[in-house]
């Protein structure tokens, strides 16, 4: 290897430019400190790839090499070659006089490396090492995506809203990783803007061919599941459990909890002091409202709980095993139990997985199936 001070200004130059695109490689793509020396072996195989090419060598392994020093960024491209008396095949092998004038020791049957200069490749051959360095980030980027988000999945992370497309999906940046939010995962009244910092759900990470896809979401329900479980410290500690979840994205959502210790308040626990806590996630997920109804073993008890902020007179199973049965309202509550458009119901109907039949008091009837 050369040492700095015999490089000509024009090796010195080329250096420093190799240096730099390979920083901003490493910056631009987030490479881990892991896997730069792999970035290293993908720009070096890159641009033995492109030597072998300008010097039409066919073979692909151990003929043409490459090699970059880390410390002074020098590039070595070698034309490795087998010392014999007679000449067969050019891409492999050298004569020992030709041998000679690359090492003077060498011997028959020893391999000779005869270098290869960077700029000799030719503007063909630079492309071509662009190209290949741009799939070896692809690759690189691949692998640490992966690795990032498979432990994730099932969870809810920050991330920040980058842009917005023309067919309405969100790109956002999470872990230094852009990821898309398609618009069928979000809450359809919910305006993002760029650098809004939002919660997403980790629903999957599925490798695919040429590319790692993390599929996020803003309107599963274990996005809500979580966010509570993020915010009181009770169900962090068992104290309090989620046992259902109903949710209408953007617009309502029913969750049944039920506590594990008789002298701790459940609903009082997922509200917080004067609601801070039931207001962290309510803002989190843009102004979504939130009814907290308390789980019940007893189908009558929780059904009427379930309907809340209706006042519910009595609840008759019509058939246990079915899951079936008849509720009755006051007739100034039969709409507050219907809900907007059969919301309430709907969700409530969800929640406890009855079918439910509101009745109103004075015989006016309203027939609500499960979804």
């Amino acid at each position: 290897m050369k040492k700095m001070a015999k490089l000509t200004k024009r090796e010195m130059d080329r250096q420093v430019a190799l240096r730099q695109a390979i920083d901003l490689y490493i910056q631009e793509a987030h490479i881990d400190e892991k896997y730069i020396s792999m970035f290293y072996e993908e720009i070096a195989n890159a641009i033995a790839v492109a030597a072998r090419r300008e010097c039409e060598v066919k073979d692909k392994d151990g003929v043409v090499t490459c090699e970059i020093d880390r410390e002074t960024f020098a590039v070595n491209i070698s034309w490795n070659k087998l010392v014999v008396e007679e000449v067969e095949n050019p891409s492999r092998e050298i004569n020992l006089v030709d041998a000679k004038k690359y090492r003077r020791t060498a011997k028959l049957g020893e391999m000779v490396a005869i270098p290869v200069e960077l700029d000799s490749l030719g503007r063909v051959a630079a492309q071509t090492v662009k190209h290949t360095i741009r799939q070896g980030v692809r690759k690189i980027e691949k692998l640490q995506t992966a690795e990032v988000f498979s432990d994730k999945i099932g969870e809810i992370v920050s991330a920040t809203v980058v842009k917005k497309t023309q067919s309405g999906d969100v790109v956002v940046k999470s872990f230094n990783r852009e990821l898309l939010l398609p618009l069928k995962e979000q809450n359809k009244d919910e305006k993002l803007e760029c650098g809004d910092i939002i919660k997403i759900y980790i629903k999957e990470v599925r490798d695919e061919e040429n590319d790692v896809k993390v599929l996020i979401s803003r309107i599963d329900d274990n996005l809500v599941k979580r966010l509570f479980e993020e915010a009181v410290t009770e169900i962090q500690d068992g104290l309090v459990e989620i046992r259902a979840i109903a949710r209408e994205a953007g617009s309502r959502t029913k969750i049944a909890v039920m506590g594990t210790d008789e002298n701790v308040d459940p609903i009082g626990a997922c509200i917080g002091v004067r609601g801070d806590r039931i207001n962290r996630i309510i803002k989190q997920l843009s102004g979504e409202k939130i009814d907290i109804v308390k789980y019940s073993d007893d189908p009558r008890e929780y059904i009427s709980a379930a309907l809340a902020p209706a006042k519910i007179l009595g609840v008759e199973i019509l058939d246990e095993a079915g899951r079936s049965c008849r509720v009755t309202v006051p007739e100034d509550q039969l709409s507050l139990a219907i809900g907007n458009k059969g919301q309430n119901a709907r969700l409530a109907a969800r929640l406890t997985k009855w079918k439910i039949d509101i009745n109103a008091l004075d015989g006016q009837f309203e027939s609500m199936i499960q979804l």
